[in-house]
């Protein structure tokens, strides 16, 4: 990827949907920077004893909301220009979805596949220290998160450093969010990305006009989807839309190839080989491609790029064969991508939206974080008793006991995982049709274009409602 294009490609989204804009221009200036960014270089010592500087960097795009809210990912490829795009992306996201943060992100320059454990320890140790130094990382002030190449172990390790060097800051588990259960993580955040992807996908596809208007019938059930990526966004988006959805996941796509099989694959059986053999390659019964980029041009209903960004551009777009475009991933389809593909009549479900449930579990996270208590204890035991009563009723007017494997599940509690994953959902339907509802009432060319218009509007509101601007 070139330094930059990234960039560029999330520049010239927000410009054409600032152009339907009412906003002043002073405003849409506003909206578009990137507020502060930090740029840091900071040694680690290796297991060998050598000393490696290591680069890194933190964006915080927008301070519409604090605190700002973004991920954190490990690459060899992060650079300033792409942390300042995601950060950028996330203000938007969050927009989108009604989370009241502005967006951030974060990178180090480092290879995940290569660290060994006690490295990565340190680099994160000391990259939470650095973040620290210069007031970029606080429950008020900027919440970090799982991104590519991290996960709740390194986010474990951030909060364990803030929490020792901020011992007298109130809720310092409230720092970061997609922590491990045992550190005040919240149920549902590991799969929260990819459901969210589900929901979305989901949502579309029950529009009747909007499906049949790209040829297709209303539903998940039946539809051949292939999915790039096999990580934490890809393996739950596939695992949801083949077990809720009752999809037929015909290609899954990875660094080392790809599979496809047209009665599609076993999603769970796929990852397990996967993890126990290194690679896509001998899983019995599906058709191992080793060019696995090629897959990405195989004829499917839906093609959902849940790896890194730039995989869709002028390049292969006008050989894709998709019906849709599920933006699974932080731009994988870049601006003159996209262009062909709707030359071309394929529809674009936007990144901006379909992959906010992970920063929208992270606001329950945090928000439960700030309270210090789950969402369920204080429920879950009220709502049980009303269920009891309810089926108490019912059996006293029928005069016939409900079977106790039936009462059993009707009077349980909510647990706070249920309530997580119910707000989700929710928050995926409302966000998709007010998407819609732009896109459709201001006759706007795209999903994108009214996503990006949305959050436009919304962030430009609130600096407004803050008296930075008449």
């Amino acid at each position: 990827m070139a330094r930059g294009k990234f960039f560029q490609s999330v520049s010239k989204y927000f410009d054409r949907a600032a152009s339907y804009s009412a906003a002043k221009p002073g405003m849409l200036r506003q909206v578009k920077t990137c507020n502060a960014v930090y740029r840091m270089r900071f040694p680690v010592r290796e297991d060998n004893g050598e000393i490696t500087v290591v680069e890194a960097f933190r964006a915080e795009h927008s301070f519409h909301r604090l605190p700002t809210k973004g991920g954190i990912r490990f690459s060899r490829r992060v650079s300033l220009d792409e942390t300042i795009a995601l950060a950028a992306l996330m203000s938007y996201k969050c927009a989108i979805v009604g989370v009241p943060f502005g967006g951030a992100k974060g990178g180090i320059m480092v290879d995940p596949a290569n660290l060994s454990l006690g490295f990565r320890e340190r680099v994160t140790r000391r990259y939470t220290a650095e973040l620290i130094r210069k007031n970029f990382i606080g429950p008020d002030i900027d919440v970090p998160a799982p991104d590519y190449g991290t996960s709740e172990r390194e986010m474990g390790w951030i909060a364990d450093t803030y929490k020792n060097l901020r011992m007298n800051e109130p809720h310092p588990y409230a720092c970061v969010t997609g922590k491990p259960l045992g550190m005040q993580g919240i149920p549902g955040r590991k799969e929260a990305t990819g459901l969210g992807v589900y929901y979305g996908i989901r949502t579309f596809m029950e529009q009747s006009e909007d499906m049949r208007g790209i040829g297709l019938e209303p539903g998940v059930a039946g539809k051949r989807i292939i999915v790039q990526g096999l990580g934490n966004v890809g393996y739950h988006a596939a695992y949801f839309l083949q077990k809720q959805g009752k999809a037929l996941i015909t290609g899954i796509i990875e660094q080392e190839g790809a599979l496809h099989a047209k009665d599609g694959l076993d999603v769970e059986a796929v990852f397990k080989h996967r993890r126990d053999t290194g690679s896509l390659e001998g899983f019995a019964g599906a058709e191992f491609v080793a060019q696995g980029q090629s897959l990405l041009e195989a004829d499917c209903d839906v093609l959902v790029p849940a790896a890194l960004e730039d995989q869709i551009t002028a390049e292969n777009a006008p050989r894709i064969r998709a019906r849709i475009v599920a933006e699974a991933a932080n731009g994988p389809v870049d601006f003159d991508g996209q262009s062909i593909l709707q030359e071309r009549g394929i529809l674009l479900l936007p990144d901006l939206y379909l992959n906010a449930g992970g920063v929208t579990v992270s606001y329950f996270e945090w928000l439960k974080n700030r309270a210090g208590v789950s969402f369920d204890r204080m429920f879950s035991r009220h709502e049980q008793l009303n269920k009891i009563l309810i089926v108490e009723t019912l059996e006293s007017l029928t005069g016939k006991p409900v079977p106790e494997p039936i009462r059993k599940e009707l009077v349980q509690g909510v647990s706070e995982k249920d309530m997580v994953i119910a707000a989700l959902d929710q928050t995926m339907i409302h966000s998709y049709n007010q998407i819609h509802h732009v896109w459709k009432s201001r006759g706007l060319p795209d999903l994108r274009t009214a996503a990006f218009l949305l959050s436009i509007e919304r962030i430009a509101e609130s600096y407004a409602q803050h008296g930075i601007f008449p």
